[in-house]
């Protein structure tokens, strides 16, 4: 049923030159760093609308660890009101205007079009409609459903990214996955799988354990009942892995040294219990140890790249490499936001978030 109704909506777009817009929308905002109780829903003017920029109306928001740190105050805000969010889906309303964005041959291969579905990586996009810049935009396939897409998006990308770029995983490797059953962990857990990897994840109960090696994790550690590190060692014969993936910080980045192999590497996806805190270089002395704190923003950045990982994912995901799960759908509400953060960071979650804005 999805796409007989997503041709009805493309009926009744056109584009930006003849098209009425409302002069103010909802978005999830915040007016200061804090707690969840900083977040609100609030009215905010249309967005300005660039030449070069497309403008969804936006269906879902993916949730997602950087929307805390942005809310926390762990990475910057530019000013306030801030719109929260960094990952969306939805219909594209109007196209660029822009004659040289038109003509562009990187924007022709994607086959943008008023009523087409698409996913969003950009920051401050939780809002009704959105206006943001193609290059950031990827086309959904008919192939893929839209919360599919949006479950995926980010996490997918970063997922592939970071396993071909940061440390290209392979066939032989042991690899470590720090909180294997949240959303990019049982993505990565899939992808290292698949590559021909031994995968070894850590999580928080014998529930997650069960779904994390549903998804290809080979060993898994609940960290709350086993030693991580005698555990890791004992799988390793006493090597350690050839890489971990870290998206917790703080509290497992000491330990990251003691399991980790000679010339391994570690790659500090995220900070879930804080941000690593200052240390000496000379401690990758030890065992010549390679360390990485990516942005998937940095390896999908210009036009090709954004569109080769969009390609990549989309791939992976129609022919089953890939599974998108997700937790809960939430309510685009205030209170909506807030708990599916409280959910995010309270370690109560496998899979992805969402917050539905329309149907």
């Amino acid at each position: 049923m999805l796409l007989p109704r997503l041709n009805l909506l493309a009926r009744h777009f056109t584009p930006l030159r003849s098209m009425s817009f409302p002069t103010a929308i909802q978005a999830i905002t915040i007016a200061k760093h804090g707690g969840v109780d900083v977040i609100e829903k609030t009215t905010i003017p249309f967005p300005d609308v660039a030449p070069g920029h497309l403008v969804i109306k936006v269906q879902y928001l993916g949730v997602n660890f950087i929307d805390t740190y942005y809310r926390q105050g762990i990475y910057p805000v530019s000013s306030f009101p801030f719109v929260l969010g960094k990952e969306t889906a939805g219909i594209v309303v109007a196209l660029p205007t822009d004659d040289t964005v038109l003509s562009d041959p990187d924007y022709q291969k994607r086959g943008y079009r008023v009523g087409s579905r698409v996913g969003v990586d950009f920051l401050s996009t939780h809002a009704e409609y959105i206006s943001v810049p193609w290059r950031t935009v990827y086309p959904i396939p008919d192939s893929i459903s839209t919360v599919a897409a949006v479950s995926t998006l980010v996490q997918g990308v970063t997922a592939i990214s970071f396993m071909e770029e940061s440390y290209n995983v392979q066939k032989g490797d042991i690899i470590l996955i720090h909180t294997v059953a949240g959303g990019l962990g049982l993505l990565m857990a899939q992808l290292a799988k698949s590559r021909g990897a031994t995968v070894i994840g850590t999580t928080s109960t014998p529930e997650k354990a069960e779904l994390a090696k549903a998804n290809g994790a080979d060993h898994v550690i609940v960290y709350r009942n086993e030693d991580t590190t005698a555990r890791v060692l004992e799988i390793t014969n006493g090597e350690g892995v050839h890489a971990i993936f870290d998206g917790v910080g703080k509290d497992t980045f000491d330990a990251n040294f003691a399991m980790i192999r000679r010339k391994g590497t570690i790659v500090s996806v995220g900070n879930a219990s804080g941000a690593v805190p200052p240390f000496p270089p000379l401690k990758l002395v030890e065992k010549n140890v390679k360390l990485l704190r990516p942005t998937v923003s940095n390896y999908a950045y210009t036009a090709e790249e954004v569109f080769s990982y969009g390609q990549k994912l989309f791939g992976l995901l129609a022919n089953g490499t890939l599974k998108s799960q997700v937790f809960k759908e939430y309510p685009f509400t205030a209170e909506g936001v807030q708990q599916a953060q409280k959910d995010l960071t309270g370690g109560k979650t496998t899979g992805k978030l969402l917050v539905k804005v329309f149907d």
